[in-house]
């Protein structure tokens, strides 16, 4: 898959040294042909856990500039965000970016009927919250208000991992891939658009690719964009 890398842009991250995961400390981590997802999810979450809070919200700062540049985060009226857990990269200061241009902001909820899918609310600023099974806030609306992810033009989605390539390692749980399933099947389309968002240092040389999986487009970090494809 062709790719392009959009290095430091109007937002760009930290200084040099300011950031604890430099490539001279934590080199790329290199995958073997019998790589394991476990130990890998492990190893990523552990570099994420040992960030400070004052990085974490630098980084998320830094994040929400490289955003903002996107095209496709500039024509989206309807976006799709997460509540960051486990010490995911926090996209509330784009959240707030979309808020303050008019955007409609969704967060994903489970699945009433089977739970192994999301759907996606609306957020208001006093749109009520409830934790589901895993312990993560959804806004408690009704069945009505929720709209599945093809009525959405863009969605921002969490990860463990990436490559440049656009393969997201996740938690392991495929909600987000059995909700994208429709995409699978589609050569071009427009929308959802997906980016991943996550620290540059998730990033891997390379992840193995599963037929159920759902590449994404751009993955954004606290240092640069990646352009994986177009929609």
């Amino acid at each position: 898959m062709n790719h392009t890398v959009q290095g430091h842009g109007s937002g760009t991250a930290f200084a040099e040294g300011a950031f604890p995961f430099q490539i001279s400390d934590h080199p790329r981590l290199r995958l073997s042909t019998d790589f394991d997802k476990p130990e890998l999810r492990r190893a990523l979450r552990a570099r994420r856990h040992a960030l400070s809070p004052q990085l974490r919200e630098r980084a998320a700062d830094a994040l929400a500039a490289n955003a903002t540049a996107l095209r496709v985060w500039q024509l989206a009226r309807r976006i799709g965000f997460y509540l960051s857990n486990d010490s995911e990269i926090d996209p509330m200061p784009l959240m707030a970016r979309a808020r303050s241009r008019g955007k409609c902001c969704y967060l994903p909820v489970l699945s009433r009927i089977n739970g192994d899918r999301l759907w996606f609310a609306p957020l208001q600023h006093d749109t009520p919250m409830r934790a589901n099974r895993f312990g993560i806030p959804e806004p408690c609306v009704s069945a009505r208000e929720l709209v599945r992810a093809a009525a959405l033009d863009l969605i921002l989605m969490p990860l463990v991992g990436f490559d440049a390539d656009g393969n997201r390692l996740g938690m392991g749980g495929g909600f987000y891939d059995r909700s994208l399933d429709f995409l699978r099947g589609r050569r071009f389309w427009r929308k959802p658009h997906l980016v991943g968002l996550a620290y540059d240092f998730q990033r891997v040389d390379a992840l193995p690719v599963n037929d159920w999986d759902v590449p994404l487009m751009s993955i954004v970090t606290d240092r640069q964009t990646y352009i994986t494809a177009q929609p």
